[in-house]
């Protein structure tokens, strides 16, 4: 976990020469560096999370987790947005509208400027909680001795356990949801009339069924329902409103899109205990291998935006979801149960 931040912490360092330099190339870099360390992060955490405590209260844990997630990513984004946004239309205006070279030259460097400060800021932080990580007293786990139990545990190859490799295919069919529910949604409201200034808050709607829906996560989970029934019951609560989306229109279409934050909030919670356990030694491969599965939301998003094209109606290609929370309501059923075998 420590390792993820210091390189987190180093790509957001990374955008100070960025900004000096207003280097497009070198900005990349800071991103997919960031990126990185936030991979490593994710990887080491979630496994973390996942046998720390009780297996069947995994889920528990990870939505909270996942609060903790969304409620910093909109402090953060606001944040953000005041500190690199104020004002930035009249800077825009004025670019298009002087000529003279280095007096846009001036109005960019202005710009670049406000990079420097937050992200500086940003690379303390990250470097800091590294530190504070590695110096705290958080208990080392060990996975092997997590799972003594098992045959699983016992296995000699990481692909005797095939639920594992069912998960991460229900890792990259819920995050390609999730980003299509999430980052789709604005597009929708705008294709059915109502105005971007009404439009541009509908991503917030989705944001906040997730919270929703992490509550409930920690609410129900594990005392009245167990994670698996809770993502059977998400899956279905999927394949419904997204057939509502389908079959309704105006802004009941849209809500209903929105719930869909409900329904998504729990699979990642409940997906991940799902697939690693058992694993024993194989914790942290089984891991990183699911951190691939988010590799969906590059892969599902684009097709979607190719059936909208096919399609002519943006509200037609939402059954492109249908499947992918079909494949989750069939892991949730059985195939989290394909290779596992208790002894």
């Amino acid at each position: 976990m420590s390792l993820g931040l210091l390189i987190m912490a180093a790509g957001a360092a990374i955008f100070i020469p960025a900004a000096l330099q207003r280097n497009y190339v070198i900005f990349l870099i800071g991103l997919f560096t960031q990126g990185l360390g936030l991979t490593i992060l994710q990887t080491a955490t979630n496994p973390y999370v996942t046998i720390l405590g009780p297996e069947e209260s995994a889920a528990q844990r990870i939505s909270i987790m996942g609060i903790a997630n969304k409620v910093a990513g909109a402090i953060g984004s606001i944040l953000m947005a005041g500190l690199l946004l104020k004002g930035v239309l009249a800077i825009q205006e004025q670019l298009e509208t002087t000529v003279d070279a280095a007096a846009k030259t001036e109005l960019l460097n202005e710009l670049m400027q406000r990079i420097i400060n937050p992200y500086i800021a940003i690379a303390v932080s990250l470097a800091v909680l590294a530190v504070l990580i590695l110096l705290s007293p958080l208990p080392e786990v060990n996975d092997e001795e997590e799972n003594p139990d098992t045959d699983n545990a016992a296995s000699s190859s990481i692909w005797h356990h095939k639920y594992l490799f069912l998960g991460v295919l229900g890792i990259f069919f819920y995050v390609g949801a999730e980003v299509i529910a999430g980052d789709s949604i604005i597009a929708y409201g705008t294709s059915m009339g109502i105005g971007e200034d009404e439009a541009k808050f509908f991503t917030s709607y989705t944001l906040a069924g997730m919270l929703a829906g992490y509550l409930l996560g920690i609410i129900l989970t594990p005392k009245f329902l167990s994670q698996e029934t809770m993502l059977k019951i998400c899956a279905a609560l999927g394949i419904a409103l997204t057939i509502c989306v389908m079959l309704t229109s105006g802004r009941i279409s849209i809500y209903c899109l929105a719930a869909l934050g409900i329904a998504n909030a729990i699979m990642w919670p409940a997906i991940w205990p799902m697939s690693l356990k058992g694993l024993g030694k194989f914790t942290k491969t089984g891991s990183a291998l699911l951190i691939m599965g988010i590799i969906g939301g590059a892969i599902i998003p684009p097709l979607f935006g190719w059936m909208i094209d096919m399609m002519g109606s943006q509200a037609s290609a939402y059954i492109i979801l249908i499947p992918c929370y079909l494949y989750i309501l069939y892991f949730a059923v059985s195939g989290h149960k394909v290779g596992y075998k208790e002894k």
